[in-house]
């Protein structure tokens, strides 16, 4: 994507105003907190659509054999301020849908909300001794240079390449590419499956990380669609026709994971985090009435909401279903 002078013109004033930023904390203007616990951030550059709370869980998975893990999370699009522990009865509208998803799929982990991500880190050291976690993994923090964490993970889509965008407003960085150079790692997520070594290089070529970063990949599994309602009819899993309902920044892997198995007759796209309305209930209903044999597909993420969306029509509710994805990593032996 080529940008002009206008263009240039317009993203000049957020590019400085990152630069400054990054010159302060560079320098030790601006301090960064380390603290006396393992604690790994998991980010991007781009503004959302890396698969990053799979790979939250991920992460979750493999470290709460051994550790006490807590996840601390902004809490996007909740309704709450401050701290928060986030529990398996709460709604997106107290503690945002993605830190709902992860305590949901994970209830025995700890998972908070903060805004203040030092406030968060020191509240949860201040937990009883058999509550206090080992290990802390901070969610979308990579931005967050007030604390410093033991290890900067850096997410990036496959199909998003950082050189081929450019910064918000004119494109989906919200930070400087150049950033890069603070990750430990930087994983390359929503590959194919069948991605071979190959392929690999050409990612290590593109990117030319500086040494002593490592680079992985992984891929997205999806396993069998579940209802969002317990009234839902399992038939409908079985129809040949689907209609996706979605929510999230980037919904194209989840439309060609579908393709293999449903005629996809209609999309209905929302922006990333939507508040699901009483409107929105209605022309989800219409476009069901429309097609009465389609199943109707969502994310996992965008479940938490749709479950609390009271309006929704018991026809819509029989149909609606979410596919539960994870993260996997792809062999760089092959």
């Amino acid at each position: 994507m080529k940008t002009g002078t206008t263009d240039k013109i317009l993203l000049f004033p957020y590019y400085l105003a990152l630069k400054i930023r990054h010159f302060l904390y560079d320098n030790s203007i601006l301090k960064s907190k380390e603290y006396p616990i393992p604690i790994i951030c998991v980010g991007n550059i781009s503004a959302g659509g890396t698969g990053k709370t799979p790979y939250v869980e991920y992460l979750v998975k493999i470290y709460s054999q051994k550790e006490r893990v807590a996840v601390l999370s902004r809490g996007y699009g909740r309704k709450t301020r401050g701290w928060r522990e986030v529990s398996v009865t709460d709604t997106p509208f107290q503690s945002g849908d993605e830190p709902l998803q992860i305590k949901r799929k994970y209830p025995d982990v700890i998972v908070c909300v903060d805004g203040n991500r030092r406030r968060g880190i020191e509240h949860l050291l201040t937990l009883s001794e058999e509550r206090r976690p080992t290990l802390i993994i901070l969610d979308d923090a990579f931005q967050h240079r007030r604390v410093k964490p033991s290890r900067n993970i850096v997410l990036i889509d496959s199909s998003r390449p950082m050189d081929e965008d450019h910064l918000i407003p004119l494109g989906r960085l919200r930070d400087l590419p150049e950033q890069i150079k603070r990750a430990d790692e930087v994983v390359i997520t929503k590959c194919p499956p069948e991605m071979d070594a190959a392929d690999m290089f050409l990612w290590e070529q593109r990117l030319n990380l500086p040494y002593g970063i490592k680079i992985s990949f992984t891929t997205l599994k999806y396993a069998e669609a579940l209802p969002v309602f317990p009234e839902a009819d399992k038939r409908y899993i079985y129809s040949k026709y689907a209609i996706l309902l979605t929510g999230i920044a980037n919904p194209n892997h989840l439309r060609y994971h579908l393709l293999s198995y449903y005629k996809i007759n209609s999309v209905l796209e929302f922006r990333d985090h939507h508040n699901f309305s009483e409107r929105d209930a209605g022309k989800i209903a219409r476009w069901a009435s429309k097609e009465k044999k389609s199943l109707i597909i969502t994310t996992e993420k965008d479940a938490q909401r749709l479950f609390h969306l009271t309006t929704l029509s018991q026809e819509v509710k029989a149909r609606l279903f979410y596919l539960p994805v994870e993260t996997l990593p792809l062999n760089r032996e092959r």
